[in-house]
């Protein structure tokens, strides 16, 4: 059973790690061997990114997950529900530091946007 408490932890320990593995720059080398981001800025400001990926097969469906948060959040939902549930001593310190650098990011987020 799921206390309010670890689907509250384990919510917000998705969220960080979901944007760390898909946005955050110090997991690029994670990307890398999969795919490539660029901004492409055309003559009226407007900004857009293409996501070229490499290969085909294996390959290109690794760069397909971490290109999507979406698709990453489920996979990191279920490696961390299922981590906590089997391996709650070494899962749980994790969760709840993830959960923490949530917080504090989404903390940043909003005094950045307030100030």
């Amino acid at each position: 059973m799921v206390t309010w408490l670890s689907f509250v932890l384990l919510s917000l320990a998705a969220f960080r790690l979901t944007r760390l593995i898909v946005y955050d720059k110090i997991t690029g080398f994670l990307r890398a061997p999969f795919f490539e981001r660029e901004e492409k800025i055309f003559p009226d400001g407007a900004v857009e990114e293409v996501i070229s990926y490499k290969g085909t097969g294996l390959r290109r469906w690794v760069g397909e997950l971490l290109s999507c948060h979406w698709c990453t959040g489920i996979w990191v939902s279920i490696i961390l529900f299922t981590g906590l549930h089997f391996f709650s001593a070494i899962f749980t310190p994790i969760i709840i530091i993830l959960a923490v650098a949530a917080v504090a990011a989404i903390i940043e987020v909003l005094i950045s946007y307030f100030i």
